[in-house]
């Protein structure tokens, strides 16, 4: 009887088990070609970021923060591809848009219609959005508040949950900030969005 118990209080103290499974969450993520959305999501997990090809259809990663694993599928954002987009939403619990906060005008413009499009989507209308205004490292990059204006995201997104961050390659820890916010909107999904 001894031997057991000791062998239980040893148990008890070396072997607590594999630590409890992260929660898991699907998430499409779009935005234009050259958006950058290949580069952050290979940065997040921690690959390097060279010899990255523009994705052509799709590819999935799984993402891992502390508290989460997002399950990413990133869509290519090539005219061709992008007319496909909405055979990919479904089953998504969120949404991550990248976009060129330096890009042209006419991109931005291009930008601005797939965000509003997504955005009224029945089937990602309801989910979180993280939206990151990338490249904020180049000279002719907007301001988040500039992109917040121009893609009239108040009165079109009101009502819904969403962050518009500025993002970088070079800054990983803001981004990894950004996607933490985004984690806390998909894990309290029980919460209703107020009704515009």
């Amino acid at each position: 009887h001894d031997y057991i118990k000791s062998y239980n209080c040893f148990r008890a103290l070396c072997c607590k088990g594999p630590p409890p499974p992260r929660p898991e969450y699907d998430v499409v993520c779009i935005g234009l070609t050259g958006a950058g959305k290949t580069s952050l999501l290979s940065r997040l997990c921690s690959e390097g970021s060279d010899g990255i090809v523009p994705t052509t259809g799709f590819s999935i990663k799984a993402v891992p923060f502390p508290n989460a694993i997002l399950n990413v599928k990133e869509l290519g954002g090539a005219d061709n591809i992008k007319k496909y987009w909405s055979r990919y939403y479904q089953g998504s619990q969120g949404v991550v848009f990248v976009l060129d906060s330096a890009s042209s005008d006419e991109d931005l413009e291009a930008a601005r219609n797939e965000l509003h499009s997504a955005l009224q989507h029945p089937q990602l209308c309801t989910l979180p959005f993280l939206i990151l205004a990338n490249h904020q490292d180049k000279p002719a990059a907007r301001t988040p508040n500039q992109i917040k204006k121009y893609f009239e995201l108040e009165p079109l997104a009101r009502g819904k949950r969403w962050i518009l961050d500025g993002s970088t390659t070079d800054n990983m820890e803001a981004v990894k900030e950004s996607f933490g916010q985004f984690i806390s909107l998909l894990e309290d999904k029980d919460t209703e969005p107020a009704r515009i």
